[in-house]
């Protein structure tokens, strides 16, 4: 599990992480919501070393993420930055390969070829593999960054805003696939989303955060509440049953 124990992190003079305790499932998927300016990408970096904690320490199973190897710790956590520099002339294929960096260091082995082909399965990227970032759309890039990741089969997969530059269909593709991976694969997910019905439909477990504080967690029925959806986002709200899901309705 995934342990964040007395984590405090301040930027100058305003304080974005404010003694956050929380322990994160081993499997499944763990959504991490909240308005803009909650933490939420915040907590996450701390999570995965991309940022060091003021005070607190974070535990992924026997882990100190900051004491850490860092090779060590790359075998058993792997993440996605939601802004991500790439090479333009760098290949799909050559992208997702360096999530096996960690166990290569460079040199694929048949081993490699085979958790690179099948993340870009995964995500039905097998037509695109030789094609260029530069020629690919936001969606696609994205969605070759996030092969990349599960490329790196860790236990672990922190994925900061995957739904960045997707559509509709891209979404519930994307979703649907990381649902799977969490199914099938036995990984432990944790992300940081912006769409709350995406995060109830498809997660085990919502972190709900408010000016750098945890305020609400539960499985998705117990987070998903007018109540709880309004104090959190400070607008009126409806939730309705629809297909077994709990939607929040926030438009009209």
């Amino acid at each position: 599990m995934i342990e964040v124990k007395n984590v405090s992190k301040r930027y100058e003079d305003q304080l974005v992480l404010q003694n956050i305790n929380e322990t994160l499932p081993s499997s499944g998927i763990t959504s991490i919501i909240g308005p803009n300016g909650a933490g939420k990408s915040t907590l996450l970096s701390v999570m995965s070393r991309l940022l060091t904690p003021d005070r607190g320490q974070v535990m992924v199973d026997s882990l100190n993420v900051n004491d850490s190897n860092s090779e060590q710790l790359a075998k058993v956590l792997s993440v996605l930055r939601q802004e991500n520099h790439f090479t333009s002339r760098l290949s799909v294929y050559d992208l997702v390969s360096f999530g096996r960096y960690p166990y290569t260091k460079g040199r694929l082995t048949a081993e490699d070829k085979h958790y690179i082909n099948q993340a870009l399965s995964f995500l039905d990227l097998l037509p695109l593999a030789n094609r260029y970032l530069d020629e690919l759309s936001g969606g696609q890039r994205q969605r070759a960054f996030v092969a990349m990741v599960l490329c790196q089969d860790t236990k672990y997969v922190l994925l900061d805003e995957p739904l960045n530059n997707l559509d509709m269909k891209h979404s519930v593709a994307m979703m649907k696939q990381l649902r799977r991976a969490a199914d099938e694969l036995g990984k432990s997910i944790v992300l940081v989303i912006h769409d709350i019905n995406f995060a109830s439909t498809y997660s085990d477990h919502i972190i709900a955060m408010k000016n750098g504080e945890v305020v609400f967690r539960g499985v998705p029925a117990e987070v998903m509440v007018p109540s709880v959806i309004e104090s959190i986002f400070e607008l009126p709200v409806t939730i309705e049953y629809l297909g077994g899901q709990h939607i929040a309705v926030y438009y009209r």
